[in-house]
């Protein structure tokens, strides 16, 4: 009897498809090699699957037959994918107001993507047999995790266990330093008052960090330089802690200038066996969010490397985990040490999937079930290099706020090593209430230089119209030599200067000749003529400017740039930033008042991004400084605080709190 089998003779042999064969030699569950270009499979890598299946049977557990995705945008999409190549029927849920959920069987109506019972009671409704948790939302949730087991499903994560363990950063730390990992110096007492905080302040000295003991996702962080700032910080701190995690503890950590962030993939089994896929980099961040990640780490040492992983195992290890998990650290050129865990899958997961050839959505499924881990440490190997971007709806040019439109052209790039995950389609609106990431673009080459080669070709052939995004940034990120050269840091993009390019004549004619084709000069859509009485020039406006631009016969731009228009707004691509170009009509009463008024010394508070305002501070006839934050604005759990640029008297406030604002609305005036 040979010891090779076909796929064929492998799905006879375990009663299953020959398609769930290849799908087993894909992910890694099935070892095959090639014999004269076709596969084989060996009888003792048979024999291990069979042992697992059994395993998993002697330890009670259960198959999915149907998963919910308890979550929205693009992890629905990416989770499903794999649920269905294993066979499993997929279900998402829908708030209001949201686009359905891409690439599921079907689709359950919730009123929150918040409120767990109701997501229980989808995925009763939809026959589920298990809750997958995506990121973000509800993933994190130990209660949530709880509700799902006594709910009777199975719940794709790690124990609840596990999650509260490390969801209390303080109590993370505490856990890390008992097993000798190293922690930055800091405070993660539960005695919370000012004089405690101010006294641990001065005890590590500043500058310093202030950080929230629950939550993650770089919210509510807060950087204070000097004992002056530390009371306002923390009053902000708290707030912001509470509004997005309902816990305003804090901890404070002496403030590392300049590290990198580096964390490693962990995966568990039930059985007590674990691993780690190696590191990701992800110190290119910008409000302590990343953009960018890569795997392997350049500025990682062999030594680093060893000595991380075997941390991460062990606090993971020490708290019972199952599942995929990230362990996160923060590395000078010396030392590194221990920042905190997230007990879910991660955002920047492909750049891990890219080298390993493991997919983690697939052990995530396998472990869930009950099943053993297919390979030993030994048996993992980084193949190549990996780099992801995270495309998000905002606006660098205003410190990167949130940006909201509509989706008026998306154009997705492809090729060998490029990877899209999104959750975003043509039409789709943009809003403020949830995070603003689009997609994520991952490139993979067998070199570093190739997959940043491949990244920086599929970013030029990517497109998007109608919302202003970080696209051209980006484009400029992996431009410069600190990326070309591995030596991005955690301070890189606040520290150096990224001015935009304002849009060229070329990209002015085009927009300018296709609003008004919308209007009296045109036939029908842009490009249907050109009247004889059309203006030879015509006056836009650009953002806050306003430029003249010369018009006549229509003449080629080379390359035409991609233009949409859509009520009186034309949206141009200037190498990469969806652009907004008006005709430049005459000044409303109320704009020109407020135009002279600044010029005659008064100041007009204008919302810089749509959102909710969360605090009044202005009283009107009450004297302000100049620089004294008047509105708090709240847009995707971040607050923005709108201060007068000039000293005098507060002589009208227009906005009250809670209530919702645009752009550009006029929140309070100041007068000298």
């Amino acid at each position: 009897m040979t010891d090779e089998l076909t796929p064929r003779q492998v799905a006879e042999a375990l009663g299953v498809t020959p398609r769930t064969v290849q799908r087993w030699i894909a992910t890694g569950r099935l070892s095959a090699t090639r014999v004269g270009g076709r596969q084989r499979v060996s009888r003792s890598s048979l024999t291990a699957v069979a042992e697992a299946d059994a395993a998993a049977a002697i330890h009670g557990a259960r198959r999915i037959g149907t998963l919910l995705i308890a979550n929205r945008g693009e992890v629905v999409g990416r989770v499903a994918r794999t649920a269905r190549e294993l066979g499993m029927r997929t279900v998402g849920v829908q708030a209001p107001d949201d686009p359905p959920p891409r690439g599921v069987d079907a689709a359950v109506h919730v009123l929150s993507y918040l409120d767990g019972d109701a997501l229980i009671d989808a995925a009763r409704a939809a026959g589920a047999d298990a809750v997958h948790p995506g990121y973000g939302f509800l993933a994190e949730d130990p209660a949530f995790a709880e509700a799902v087991d006594r709910a009777g499903l199975i719940w794709v994560g790690p124990p609840a266990k596990a999650m509260a363990a490390m969801a209390d950063k303080g109590a993370a730390r505490r856990q890390a330093a008992a097993l000798r990992i190293p922690v930055v110096p800091g405070y993660d007492g539960d005695r919370q008052d000012d004089p405690i905080l101010a006294a641990e302040a001065a005890r590590i000295g500043y500058p310093l960090l202030l950080k929230p003991r629950a939550g993650g996702g770089g919210k509510g962080i807060h950087i204070v330089a000097s004992p002056a700032e530390l009371s306002d910080a923390i009053e902000a701190a708290r707030r912001e802690a509470g509004r997005a995690f309902a816990d305003d503890r804090l901890l404070l950590e002496r403030y590392l200038a300049a590290p990198r962030h580096v964390e490693i993939q962990v995966l568990f089994d039930r059985h007590g066996h674990g691993i780690h896929l190696g590191e990701r980099d992800c110190s290119a961040q910008r409000r302590n969010q990343k953009i960018a990640e890569e795997s392997p780490a350049l500025s990682v040492s062999p030594a680093q490397r060893t000595q991380m992983g075997a941390a991460a195992l062990d606090l993971a290890r020490s708290v019972g985990y199952e599942g995929a998990g990230t362990v996160e650290f923060l590395v000078t050129d010396d030392a590194f040490y221990f920042l905190e865990m997230n007990t879910r899958l991660q955002v920047e997961h492909p750049v891990t999937e890219a080298v390993t050839g493991r997919d983690l959505v697939a052990d995530q499924l396998s472990v869930a079930q009950g099943a053993p881990l297919p390979l030993t440490q030994d048996a993992v190997r980084i193949n190549g290099h990996a780099i992801e971007v995270r495309l998000y709806a905002e606006d660098p040019d205003a410190g990167f706020l949130p940006a909201t439109g509509r989706l008026l052209a998306v154009h997705w790039p492809n090729g060998p090593g490029i990877r899209v995950d999104t959750g975003i389609a043509l039409g789709d609106a943009v809003t403020d209430r949830y995070d603003p990431m689009l997609a994520k673009l991952i490139a993979w080459g067998d070199t570093r230089a190739k997959a940043l080669t491949r990244l920086r070709a599929a970013l030029q052939s990517t497109l998007i119209l109608g919302v202003r995004t970080n696209l051209r940034f980006l484009r400029r990120l992996l431009a410069r030599e600190v990326f070309a050269n591995g030596e991005v840091r955690t301070d890189t993009i606040g520290s150096e200067e990224w001015p935009e390019p304002a849009p060229g004549d070329g990209e002015l004619q085009t927009a300018a000749r296709a609003l008004l084709a919308q209007g009296p000069y045109g036939e029908g859509p842009w490009g249907g003529g050109w009247r004889s009485n059309a203006p030879s020039a015509v006056r836009l406006r650009i953002g806050d400017r306003e430029e003249r631009v010369e018009l006549g016969p229509a003449a080629a731009v080379e390359p035409p740039p991609a233009i949409a228009v859509e009520a009186g707004v034309a949206y141009v691509d200037v190498d990469g930033q969806s652009e907004e170009v008006r005709l430049a009509m005459p000044a409303s009463v109320e704009e020109a008042v407020r135009h002279a008024a600044t010029a005659e010394g008064r100041a007009s508070l204008v919302a810089p991004m749509p959102g909710r305002v969360i605090a009044v501070r202005a009283v009107e006839g009450q004297p302000v400084s100049q620089h004294t934050a008047l509105v708090l604005i709240e847009a995707m759990k971040m607050e923005h605080a709108v201060a007068t640029p000039i000293a005098g008297r507060v002589s009208r406030v227009l906005v009250r709190e809670g209530q919702q604002v645009q752009r550009g609305d006029l929140l309070a005036e100041v007068s000298a």
